[in-house]
């Protein structure tokens, strides 16, 4: 049994490179046999990016305050006239310390973000998880367009702040959505297709694998139909068609492409890489194969290449479902094994799905 100084050292050899032979087919054996353990390698390599990013940081920083220490800031202010030919004097005199000192601030703060986890989520500085920010006006006028239809509104008259997509997990009122949605939230509603928004509460949390179980404890909500769907307990093949549906948008939006990759960002085997157009919003989206089966849930995107995506595989939300202490359920959580949207066309199957994805609403 190795300690944890040996497993490290292990660890970094492999990232390195340095392992070869027995000892590296032995290793990456032991990624695939044990979750555990490949978790603790793609943690440790997180580990090694986010040091690097904070050198780097800190090095774009110390150029940055040198760059500024060359500028004489008081004799450009004193100079500064509004007579038009001093000022083009002043800007041909300190245009090129300008632009480098610009650069490299930009450069810096861009660094920092990714640092400190504003345009990433664990997975990686070059993965965002997709979050957005409705616009609080465009909302406004939906609500008065409601009213003005005699709609009935529910929940809170004010727009949420955040949102993203989540979809059922059963008839009776719980669903799946991205922990980085609901993180810190206040109160959080879920949204129907027809508009009726409900009160959920937060049943439980799976921060590492970026999940959160809801449930819908509104009096208004009457339970849905049985579930067209189940969720797929095998991996999907690299190659296999596959399409979501969420919320970039105030209305649903359906998404089409294919599974590109068996792991997600930097070989996490928790999730998959897809090859599909995804938007702030459709995090919490399910994913599902040309039968219908749930295979993932949508969670972030490559910040630097269009059409990567990267969704959670379904049996890290069975294994999630499986870990809900159930004294803290109100009523059963049972997930459906039976599949209805198999054999039916796109647009049949988008049709007996809307009425299980919402959208959900963060205060």
């Amino acid at each position: 049994m190795k300690s944890d100084l040996e497993l490290t050292n292990l660890i970094d050899a492999y990232l390195k490179g340095e392992l070869t032979g027995s000892v590296l087919a032995d290793f990456e054996q032991l990624r695939k046999s044990d979750p555990s353990f490949d978790m603790k390698v793609v943690e440790h390599r997180n580990f090694i990016l986010n040091l690097s990013d904070y050198g780097s940081r800190v090095k774009l920083s110390s150029d940055m305050n040198a760059i500024h220490e060359s500028l004489d800031i008081q004799a450009i202010k004193d100079e500064v006239a509004p007579e038009a030919p001093k000022l083009r004097r002043l800007w041909k005199k300190y245009r090129v310390n300008t632009a480098i000192a610009a650069s490299v601030a930009f450069i810096a703060v861009s660094a920092t973000l990714l640092s400190t986890g504003y345009f990433s989520k664990s997975i990686s500085t070059n993965v965002n998880l997709l979050r957005r920010e409705i616009n609080s006006i465009k909302r406004s006028q939906n609500a008065l367009i409601k009213n003005i239809n005699d709609k009935p509104s529910k929940g809170p008259a004010d727009p949420g702040e955040f949102g993203g997509t989540g979809f059922a997990l059963s008839s009776n009122g719980y669903v799946v959505t991205n922990f980085h949605v609901v993180k810190g939230a206040d109160s959080v509603y879920v949204q129907n297709s027809e508009g009726e928004a409900f009160k959920v509460k937060l049943i439980y949390i799976d921060p590492a694998y970026d999940l959160a179980v809801l449930q819908i404890t509104d009096p208004s909500f009457e339970k849905l139909a049985s579930l067209p769907y189940t969720f797929k307990k095998a991996a999907s093949d690299v190659g296999e068609d596959v399409f979501t549906i969420g919320f970039p948008r105030d209305e649903q939006v359906l998404g089409k492409g294919y599974v590109s990759a068996k792991n997600g960002y930097a070989g996490d085997t928790v999730a998959y890489q897809v090859s599909i157009p995804v938007n702030p919003g459709n995090s919490g989206g399910p994913l599902l194969d040309n039968r219908g089966n749930v295979i993932g849930i949508i969670n972030g995107k490559q910040a630097l290449l269009d059409g990567a995506a990267f969704a959670i595989k379904s049996s890290f939300i069975l294994k999630s479902i499986e870990a809900i202490p159930q004294d803290s359920l109100d009523e059963k959580l049972v997930v459906n094994k039976r599949n209805t949207l198999a054999g039916l066309s796109r647009k049949d199957q988008f049709k007996k799905l809307e009425p299980y994805i919402y959208m959900v609403k963060v205060y």
